[in-house]
């Protein structure tokens, strides 16, 4: 599933392709679970003749401010992603080694944006997990409004994410995948952070200390900073970092400091670990 990086590298494409720009063609596919049965009729008046003003963020949801109301939102589900004529879309994980390729419109496109400089941007989606809703108020309306603080640009000060976090009881891998607490934190970014800052995924949230929540802290926002900062190419990673090893379920894996890698399900999730470093 794209994580916030993604995203906001998705959010980035968006705005370089759109900010600033009229919208003078509107194509949308009749797809009542992506578009959670609004008509496509009712996105194109919706969307045809607005000016794009920002594409804005929060967590793994992005949406476009527009010169009218409503304004649509995304989110890409595990595989969903923007897309743009000769460039393709962003590689995810869940590509494997196979990429999206560059051929338009893209396969299993649900919405095609035309602007008045020429530029194009869509919106595909293959598993059709993915969400497009329409909202007059994005942040003020859920789902956006049920997130919890943007994992990257709304991190708390110390005190306060140290009450956010005692305040809860569950297994940190699960409380860091809890989109009301940290919105944008996905499967990998959670297994990063927990090593580095070296503490088992099992552990309770409330029996943290406080200098296992400032490691921690300081560790999400590193993590999210350096994945944001290499436009999520990960082999721009520090070599170091648990992400390059942590695939496969591989019983022999190690990380690059010759680390034991262990596998567990913890949240319902896997969960890649080293227990002779995260107590």
């Amino acid at each position: 599933m794209p994580e916030l990086p993604e995203v906001e590298a998705a959010r980035r494409v968006a705005e370089r392709v759109a900010r600033g720009r009229r919208i003078v063609d509107v194509w949308c596919a009749d797809d009542p679970i992506v578009f959670e049965r609004v008509p496509a009729a009712r996105w194109r008046r919706a969307l045809l003749g607005r000016r794009v003003r920002a594409v804005r963020r929060h967590g793994k949801h992005l949406w476009f401010e527009l010169d009218r109301r409503p304004w649509p939102c995304m989110h890409f589900g595990m595989t969903g992603g923007f897309h743009t004529p000769g460039r393709g879309t962003l590689w995810l994980v869940a590509h494997g080694k196979k990429g999206p390729g560059l051929a338009w419109p893209p396969r299993f496109v649900k919405l095609i944006l035309k602007f008045d400089d020429g530029g194009e941007l869509a919106f595909a989606d293959a598993r059709r997990l993915g969400r497009a809703r329409l909202r007059l108020d994005p942040a003020a309306e859920p789902p956006i409004s049920l997130l919890g603080f943007d994992a990257w640009r709304g991190l708390p000060p110390l005190a306060s994410f140290k009450a956010l976090v005692t305040a809860r009881s569950s297994p940190m891998k699960a409380l860091l995948l809890d989109q009301s607490f940290a919105a944008g934190v996905g499967n990998w970014i959670a297994d990063e952070v927990l090593y580095q800052a070296r503490i088992d995924p099992r552990r309770r949230a409330g029996t943290l200390t406080g200098d296992e929540i400032r490691r921690l802290r300081t560790a999400l926002a590193r993590v999210i900073a350096v994945s944001v900062r290499a436009r999520n190419d990960s082999d721009r990673y520090p070599r170091t970092w648990l992400f390059h090893d942590r695939w496969g379920k591989n019983p022999k894996a190690y990380t690059a400091r010759r680390e034991k890698i262990r596998h567990d399900t913890i949240g319902g999730r896997t969960t890649a670990w080293v227990p002779s470093v995260q107590r």
